[in-house]
């Protein structure tokens, strides 16, 4: 054990660990228990400024107009793990391996499916419950699954379309925020852009970053493996 370093085993230090983890209980109960019981919330001034969006969906609304530096920054933040699991990562990835006959005839029957299924929620986020988040898992999921029975994907670093697919979401909330402020003197305002029309390419773009970026994570994981160290080693031929 380290100098200065806690012992778990140690009495003193399971008492404070257990008095830390009461305390946290016990303060987040208070705050459940401090919630008024008929918030109003601002759910009536969305709805009164839902006309303005361009969709009928106010939690489409809510995310790319009423809070769109945080839609902004989810998709950043996104990127930013990407990195660091591939920072993280040693090796190369190794190549797919056959899943077997019933699931590769899974993955080719589910794959085109889930799919349309991610297109219709991406279309029908602006109506009705759906968007660029619940789009984007689903074509992460199509990706696992092919992944999953063998089937040979684009390399990580090779192909500029696969790149340009994991920053587009970014991308395109940057590039649109930087018209608005042309357009009317306020970063990610669209109401002089055609908000309809906005919406569905922040949309767009968000879905295939999304599916990507999360493909790309399970990816990174799946084929990575971390390099032996040499002090490891030259310990372990020591100690033989």
């Amino acid at each position: 054990m380290n100098v200065g370093e806690p012992d778990a085993r140690s009495p003193l230090y399971r008492v404070l660990l257990a008095v830390v983890t009461v305390s946290i209980f016990l303060g987040l109960t208070f705050a459940i228990l401090s919630l008024p019981p008929d918030a109003a919330g601002l759910a009536e001034r969305v709805d009164a400024e839902l006309a303005a969006t361009g969709v009928r969906n106010s939690v489409t609304a809510t995310l790319l107009h009423f809070r769109g530096y945080d839609t902004l920054l989810e998709l950043a933040v996104l990127l930013l793990a990407l990195i660091a699991i591939r920072a993280i990562r040693r090796g190369e990835a190794s190549p797919p391996r056959p899943g077997g006959e019933i699931l590769t005839v899974l993955a080719g029957l589910q794959a085109p499916a889930m799919i349309l299924v991610a297109g219709y929620l991406l279309w029908a986020g602006a109506d009705a419950p759906g968007g660029a988040f619940q789009a984007g898992a689903v074509l992460a999921a199509a990706g696992v699954l092919l992944v999953l029975a063998g089937v040979q994907l684009p390399q990580r670093t090779d192909g500029l379309q696969f790149r340009v697919g994991l920053i587009a979401g970014l991308a395109v909330f940057v590039g649109l925020g930087i018209a608005g402020v042309l357009a009317s003197s306020a970063f990610l305002d669209y109401s002089r852009l055609g908000v309809r029309v906005v919406t569905l390419v922040l949309e767009g773009g968000a879905a295939v970053s999304i599916g990507l970026v999360l493909l790309e994570m399970f990816r990174s994981v799946l084929g990575g493996s971390r390099a032996p160290r040499k002090a490891s080693r030259s310990m372990g031929q020591l100690d033989g």
